[in-house]
């Protein structure tokens, strides 16, 4: 009889991704016909080409793709994918909460990584194929497991490149949450936005940005873009003519009459006198 027995006590293990958690997964499929728009996620991404050819657009950069080319793009990194006319790429996006990517100080481009796993292809889609249909069907325990996948996926990263590009734990995650809800309001506060679409923008919970925003900045999401919303305003009763109703709708207030209440809530008298006293001043 033969025996062979190995044992992992004596192993240090130390997983760099212990507080990573998988947001969402999804499968999709980008044709030539078709120009994505930039944008920012507050997690890390995974983009796995299963099939086809392509680009990804990352800060300005153009980068060619092809199957089994895996994409890691960091929180907060503007990219967007780009079809190629004849040969559409398919691929699997997964978006992580906690991790970002960390480089050598040598490497020019510390904000993403690309790296082809044909030689773990059927690994790779195995895992990918078994997490779609855990979160597709939803069985007992599928958050669970769709963890563990996603844990495999990063350990099959770091084996592939040699571990000398670790995944690390991102410890200004709440800090980049915040970062990226305030950059989404200044750029859309002439919107109808509210914490659901937030939440959707950010993959975050929508009670998560608020507790997170508020603990960054001293002040709601809300209160924050109501603010902003009336300081624009207050730029244009100074230097232009409109009239209120213009003014409140360019602003993204629901009526003049909310617009002229918010604005004395917040400077202490009304949008008519704030025009007349600048008149005033300006003569």
């Amino acid at each position: 009889m033969s025996i062979s027995r190995y044992d992992l006590q004596d192993f240090h293990i130390n997983l760099t991704h212990h507080n990573a958690r998988l947001l969402y997964v999804s499968q999709e499929r980008f044709a030539g016909d078709w120009h994505g728009i930039g944008h920012t996620h507050s997690c890390c991404e995974f983009f796995y080409v299963v099939e086809g050819d392509g680009f990804f657009s990352i800060e300005n950069q153009t980068y060619s793709v092809s199957a089994n080319d895996l994409v890691v793009i960091n929180p907060n990194i503007l990219h967007t994918e780009i079809g190629k006319p004849g040969a559409p790429m398919k691929y699997i996006v997964l978006g992580i909460e906690g991790l970002e990517l960390s480089v050598r100080k040598e490497e020019e481009n510390p904000h993403h990584y690309i790296v082809n796993f044909k030689n773990v292809r059927e690994q790779i889609l195995f895992l990918l194929h078994h997490l779609l249909i855990e979160i597709d069907t939803k069985p007992v325990g599928f958050e669970q497991m769709c963890q563990h996948y996603m844990d495999i996926l990063i350990l099959l990263l770091t084996r592939q490149t040699s571990f000398y590009v670790p995944l690390s734990h991102n410890s200004h995650a709440p800090a980049r949450l915040a970062a990226m809800v305030r950059r989404y309001i200044d750029d859309h506060y002439r919107e109808h936005l509210t914490l659901d679409q937030l939440s959707l923008v950010t993959h975050a919970n929508k009670y998560h940005i608020v507790h997170t925003f508020t603990q960054e900045y001293g002040v709601s999401p809300i209160n924050y873009l109501i603010s902003r919303r009336i300081e624009e305003g207050e730029k244009l009763l100074t230097t232009t003519d409109f009239s209120l109703s213009v003014i409140s709708r360019f602003c993204g207030f629901s009526s003049p009459s909310y617009f002229a209440q918010m604005f004395k809530r917040q400077r202490g008298y009304s949008p008519s006198l704030c025009r007349k006293q600048s008149r005033m001043e300006g003569h």
